[in-house]
């Protein structure tokens, strides 16, 4: 298992990292008998230490990633749930997470919340949130994207403000990758 997780972490950016499982016994109980630990080392030339204590968010949600690509096929979830996965990366790492989380999608539902388009792109389905303040309060809304929404959307990700048609034109090519077109 930590293998399997190292190897995933080095393809999602985190190539220095290194990832031990500690099993140690805890006696009878609800949870089991073993008490287990995921330690990381992040960087070259420290020593592995709990997960949950030295992970930043990004770093948490990519190892988390790594351990659901790593029991992908066997895991008794039904759906997974990622934010921040995108967190410090941008480019090819977040191509290749965003191609690792629907290979993820194969086995399980996967509901991810991101900014960057290269991960987006990946998804059979975009929603898109939004935050309005009516009077004194704020209020959340979602709204379910058709495909030429979803391409606008993934321009304005890509360009910003002005969605320019290059940005569409780039939006398009990152959905034609994901759908072998």
């Amino acid at each position: 298992l930590a293998a399997g997780i190292t190897a995933e972490l080095a393809s999602l950016g985190m190539g220095e990292a290194r990832v031990s499982v500690d099993v140690s016994d805890a006696g009878p109980g609800p949870r089991g008998a073993d008490r287990v630990e995921f330690l990381i080392a992040t960087n070259r030339g420290e020593e592995p230490r709990p997960l949950r204590k030295v992970a930043s968010g990004g770093e948490l949600s990519r190892a988390l990633l790594a351990v659901k690509r790593v029991l992908a096929a066997t895991g008794p979830v039904g759906t997974y749930v990622f934010d921040e996965v995108d967190s410090g990366v941008g480019g090819a790492v977040a191509e290749v997470i965003g191609r690792k989380l629907f290979e993820v999608s194969r086995h399980h539902q996967v509901v991810c919340i991101t900014h960057l388009p290269q991960i987006a792109a990946w998804a059979d389905r975009h929603l898109h949130v939004r935050k309005e303040v009516s009077g004194d309060r704020t209020v959340s809304s979602v709204h379910h994207l058709a495909e030429g929404e979803s391409v606008e959307e993934l321009a304005r990700m890509l360009g910003g403000v002005r969605v320019s048609d290059a940005a569409r034109a780039a939006a398009r090519e990152l959905r034609g990758g994901r759908l072998g077109g």
